[in-house]
């Protein structure tokens, strides 16, 4: 073997290659190989021995290693996917699961578990991992004394319970006697750099207990479908968002409307970027000047003052245009109680002592609000203050169109977020951005995020029901459309709902033109303000619950997006209630029958 005179080594390093290369074995070429590419996917150190950075290669005989994973929005599934790429070119037989399809029991048979997990809303774990999370804290859980882990939280500090799932699996595989290899580490909503250092550390920890034992044959685990593997990711991406130009702003409320929602038009050209009905369109807002200013002038500083990020000067306006600079949390009262010395701030975080004080002080709040109320005791420096924020994690929108009928284009629907609180005017970082601030022309920095969890029947017969309410109807303008371009015969049911029908009812003629075409096989709707007593879209659904049980029991793939904290609960329980009904059955029974239809991904929930 004679090597290409234009490889990127010097004369020298190119003679001892060459005079190697004829002594290796296959299986210590592939070695080598493995290993240098191990050290690549974790960050490309090749620092001298000692280091903790440095991947210790494992032996000839590859171990086990299995990658658990707990999504809600995509981002652990991605984390995984580059975790189990890791993992294998440092020499690892690596196994990826899911939560949702993974059987709690099979951990008795794991090894070597490294878990990645993301905490959604208020401390709950993802939709699809549910199931296993409970299981795993019941009494029937599978003591685990051969378990070897480590476990990476994602979260977002702006919660009270920031990464909960990431500690309570921690504790509680610790508890069923697993033993952890390589401490917990939990990451914010900008999470790739803690991340990164996690995965290098992990790997590592297990490649040096591998070195010394044998873990025996990989566990018999299939990779799940739809890992973006490196060959798949495409030139823009979160990391590299693309530029998508404004095409049109269309209102969507009647003149006299309470609400500013609006239908949002963008291009995709040029980007080979594509999508599929219930994917997800990451946007990069930039923060309001007006809302900049007032902070920085409340922390007693012009704005004008200049910082060196990242080798350009920029005004400290300018700096703070991408940063989180209005969500307000516990964690971050805290640092700024450290950091200004306030003693009345000081003495109401300690009377509250977990009693809810100062999340209930939060509430209708933002930063802004803890300068005015809490002064500084003295004036603050440009780094500490800068030091309070975060980068601004991008906003999610459920794709309102699908990429059949818009070649070129995505849709969003957004409401623009407007209201008064605590005597000033508050607006969403990212709906009002869109709203007031960008126009026709304008480009927007986009990234596509698939929603594996949010999909259609592969089955273009199978029937589907779809409850959303207010802009949870963006996915499901999504579906009807691509049902329409692929010819699909199975029946579509559509419940809508919110405030008022003359004012409130979103993409009301493209609903009625698919009714009369028969696209759309039924539609319910429910206006809450226009009559004495509100109604709501499960009201409606329990006023059909014969027909629409009879659809379930057919093989109807039922479909809810909007507001979790309220309507995505009240629907569920609607649905238990149905089954109940319709079904005879206990409570219970229709309990384990929704379950049922959540593990076979015939109920889904895209909700926020």
């Amino acid at each position: 073997m004679k090597l290409p005179t234009n490889a990127p080594l010097t004369a020298e390093q190119r003679a001892a290659l060459q005079k190697i290369l004829p002594t290796l074995k296959p299986g210590q070429a592939s070695w080598i190989s493995g290993y240098f590419a191990g050290i690549d996917a974790l960050g490309g150190d090749s620092s001298p021995a000692g280091s903790t950075a440095q991947a210790t290669p494992v032996s000839s005989a590859k171990v086990a290693l299995t990658v658990l994973f707990g999504s809600e929005s995509g981002n652990s599934e991605g984390c995984a996917s580059q975790l189990a790429t890791a993992a294998r070119a440092a020499g690892f037989n690596v196994a990826v699961a899911d939560m949702a399809d993974f059987e709690l029991g099979k951990l008795s048979d794991v090894t070597n578990l490294l878990v990645v997990v993301s905490t959604w809303g208020e401390g709950d774990p993802p939709e699809t991992a549910t199931a296993f999370y409970e299981a795993l804290m019941g009494e029937g859980a599978p003591r685990l004394e051969q378990l070897r882990f480590s476990i990476c939280g994602l979260g977002d500090t702006s919660y009270v319970d920031f990464c909960k799932m990431g500690k309570d699996f921690d504790q509680r595989l610790e508890a069923l006697g697993g033993k952890r290899i390589f401490e917990r580490v939990d990451c914010d909503v900008d999470f790739e750099a803690p991340f990164a250092t996690w995965s290098k550390g992990a790997i590592s920890a297990f490649s040096a207990l591998s070195s010394t034992d044998s873990a025996g044959e990989a566990e018999q685990l299939e990779a799940v479908p739809g890992i973006i593997e490196p060959d798949d990711i495409v030139e823009y991406s979160k990391k590299n968002p693309f530029p998508a130009p404004v095409k049109s702003r269309i209102p969507l409320n009647g003149p006299g409307s309470q609400k500013n929602t609006y239908h949002l038009e963008l291009s995709l050209e040029g980007s080979y970027l594509s999508y599929e009905a219930g994917d997800v369109l990451g946007v990069f807002p930039e923060n309001c000047p007006e809302v900049i200013k007032d902070l920085v002038q409340s922390a007693g500083f012009t704005g004008e003052e200049i910082k060196e990020i990242e080798g350009k000067y920029l005004t400290l306006l300018e700096v703070l245009a991408h940063y989180d600079i209005t969500a307000l949390s516990v964690n971050l009262i805290k640092k700024y109680a450290a950091l200004v010395h306030n003693t009345d701030l000081d003495t109401f975080i300690a009377q509250d002592a977990g009693k809810g004080a100062v999340q209930e002080w939060m509430w209708g709040r933002e930063i802004r609000d803890l300068f005015v109320e809490f002064k500084p005791s003295q004036p603050l420096e440009i780094d500490p203050f800068l030091g309070l924020f975060r980068k601004a994690p991008p906003r999610l929108y459920s794709i309102a169109s699908s990429h059949l009928t818009h070649e070129g284009e995505v849709h969003l629907t957004i409401a623009a977020v407007m209201y008064e609180g605590h005597g000033r005017a508050r607006k969403g970082v990212c709906s009002t951005y869109l709203y007031d601030r960008v126009e026709k022309g304008d480009t927007v920095p986009v990234f596509l995020h698939r929603n594996k969890n949010f999909k259609l029947p592969e089955n273009l017969d199978t029937p589907i029901i779809m409850v959303g309410p207010g802009t949870g109807i963006a996915p499901f303008r999504a579906f009807v459309e691509e049902r329409v371009a692929t010819g699909a015969s199975g029946k579509n049911w559509l419940f809508f709902g919110d405030w008022n029908f003359q004012y409130d009812f979103y993409y009301q003629l493209e609903w009625q033109e698919y009714l009369q075409s028969g696209a759309l096989s039924r539609l319910d709707v429910a206006f809450s303000r226009d009559t004495d007593e509100k109604v709501y879209v499960q009201h409606r659904m329990a006023e059909q619950s014969k027909e629409l049980y009879a659809w379930l029991e057919s093989g109807a793939h039922f479909y809810v997006c909007g507001d979790a904290s309220r309507m995505a609960k009240d629907v569920h329980q609607t649905l238990i209630d149905i089954v109940s009904k319709e079904g005879g059955k206990t409570l219970e029974e229709a309990e384990a029958y929704v379950a049922a239809l959540k593990k076979s991904k015939r109920y889904q929930r895209d909700v926020y």
